[in-house]
């Protein structure tokens, strides 16, 4: 919930993954996003939008609080007009409408 005009800590952890997944996924940062992240096979559930990861199972605790495990699942919730946006701060932007849409 926003008060003050800024969010939980919580939220902005999460924007902040979002943005960064955006900017791995797009090629928009030096970094291959095969060292992280799987794509979903285009066969199977991929609900509409082409940018959707492969969840891996973990055992560990501590390892479902790395970046790349606890954004995942919130990542392939995103619609795919937001994937589609040219720039950082267009995602941004539509990631905040979004979340003021859906009442997040």
């Amino acid at each position: 919930m926003r008060a003050r005009g800024l969010y939980s800590l919580e939220r902005r952890r999460l924007k902040g993954d979002l943005i960064e997944m955006y900017e791995i996924l797009t090629g928009k940062e030096d970094i291959d996003y095969r060292q992280f992240f799987i794509l979903a096979p285009s066969h199977r559930d991929t609900k509409g939008h082409s940018l959707r990861l492969y969840v891996s199972r973990s055992n560990l605790r501590v390892r479902k609080k790395f970046f790349i495990q606890r954004s995942v699942r919130n990542w392939n919730q995103l619609p795919q007009t937001l994937y589609g946006a040219i720039s950082v701060n267009v995602f941004k932007n539509r990631l905040d409408t979004y979340w003021r849409d859906m009442g997040i």
